[in-house]
C-alpha cells in the first residue's frame, strides 16, 4: 500500500523491451534508501517490484497485464516518474490509501493557472469515474489528490505550487496520458451494496441506509 505522497522524480536510465514485457531502469536517490530486492516501489502510479538496486539506481519488471493497463508502455529514456516506496506501519498517511493497481488511464484535458494554483481537467474513463466524487480522493500517475468538481466523463484537480513542482504533473502537457486509480474505500463499499452472492443481502447495507447516516447527502 503506499499514501500518494511522491518521495522524489526518478530519470527512466534505459528500457527493455521483451515480446510482451519491460524492464525499466529508474535512476532515483530517496526510494532506494532502505530498500532491498522484492521490495514495492510506486512508478507513476504503479505498483513495481524492485529486481535489483545498483548505487543509485533500481530495476524493475513490467508484465503484459501491467502494460495493457496503464501508460507505462509509452515511456522512454530521459523521462520523469513519480516514485514511492511502499508505506510502513507507523508512517503518517499524509495522502490516501493507494494501492498501485491502476483502474484506468486518462488524458489531461485542459491546464489553466488561477492564483496560484494549477487546476488541471483529465478525460477519464467510466471504470474510473464511477468512484469520483467531490472533495474525494484520487491518485493521478500516483499523487495523492482532490477532486475539485466532476462531469460525465471528466474530473478537475487543483495543484499547490509544491506539487507542481515535485511531480510528473507540473510539466505534463494536455494530451498527455495519466494513471488513474479511484478511491479502494469507494470500491469496497461499491462491492458490499452490489454482492449478493446468488442470494438476497443480509448485511443490512444499502444506499439507503448511508444516507440516512450520513455517508453522503
Amino acid at each position: 500500500m503506499f499514501t500518494g505522497i511522491v518521495e522524489e522524480l526518478g530519470v527512466i536510465k534505459a528500457v527493455r523491451r521483451g515480446a510482451d514485457s519491460a524492464q525499466l531502469l529508474i535512476e532515483a536517490a530517496r526510494v532506494i534508501e532502505g530498500s532491498r530486492v522484492g521490495d514495492s516501489v510506486m512508478v507513476n502510479g504503479v505498483c513495481l517490484t524492485a529486481v535489483h538496486f545498483g548505487a543509485r539506481s533500481f530495476t524493475a519488471d513490467v508484465m503484459a497485464e501491467t502494460l495493457n493497463k496503464s501508460n507505462l508502455g509509452k515511456l522512454k529514456t530521459g523521462d520523469r516518474v513519480n516514485l514511492e516506496r511502499a508505506l510502513r506501519l507507523g508512517d503518517r498517511l499524509g495522502g490516501h490509501i493507494v494501492s498501485g493497481h491502476i483502474d484506468g488511464v486518462g488524458t489531461i484535458a485542459r491546464r489553466e493557472k488561477h492564483d496560484i494554483a494549477t487546476l488541471i481537467s483529465i478525460r477519464a474513463p467510466e471504470a474510473v469515474m464511477r468512484y469520483i466524487i467531490k472533495k474525494g480522493s484520487v491518485a493521478i500517475d500516483g499523487i495523492s489528490l482532490t477532486v475539485v468538481d466532476f462531469a460525465a466523463d471528466v474530473f478537475q484537480v487543483s495543484l499547490i505550487p509544491h506539487t507542481a513542482h515535485e511531480t510528473t504533473l507540473g510539466f505534463k502537457k494536455t494530451g498527455d496520458s495519466v494513471n488513474l486509480e479511484g478511491d479502494i474505500i469507494g470500491k469496497y463499499i461499491e462491492r458490499m451494496i452490489g454482492f449478493t452472492g446468488g442470494r438476497d443481502s443480509d448485511s443490512g447495507l444499502s444506499m439507503d441506509f448511508l444516507a440516512e447516516h450520513g455517508f453522503f447527502k
